[in-house]
């Protein structure tokens, strides 16, 4: 059986506060998918970066990595940067299978989930 990683990928803040979300979405994916190795990686500003965390499940004997762009906006990050990095890391780890998915706000379900978020009377 393959062992597989999933890596969401976000942008990356100063603020401790800000990666919360983030590792909550990790805590979640953990739960619902127990056969995966499941990593948080930032852009800039906090560790890891992405090679850092792929390192990672790679040295842990993960034979396949989903990154998935924690992006609302499919903005210069999205469209240029992680092509980019992908790139690289099927470079560094020939031996591993990369896979990306569409950035969250992209997906249909995310925007429809905002826009109910957003007609819900406050709290």
């Amino acid at each position: 059986m393959t062992t597989r990683g999933i890596v969401l990928f976000a942008h990356g803040s100063r603020d401790a506060q800000w990666r919360e979300p983030v590792e909550a979405v990790a805590r979640r994916v953990s739960e619902q998918a127990p056969d995966a190795r499941v990593r948080c990686a930032y852009l800039e500003m906090v560790s890891p970066d992405l090679p850092a965390a792929v390192a990672e499940l790679v040295a842990e004997g993960v034979e396949s990595v989903h990154v998935v762009p924690l992006f609302l906006g499919m903005g210069r990050h999205a469209r240029e940067d992680l092509p980019l990095l992908m790139a690289e890391l099927r470079q560094q780890h020939p031996g591993v299978h990369f896979t990306k998915a569409l950035t969250v706000g992209q997906e249909p379900a995310v925007i429809d989930l905002l826009a109910r978020l957003a007609v819900q009377p406050p709290r």
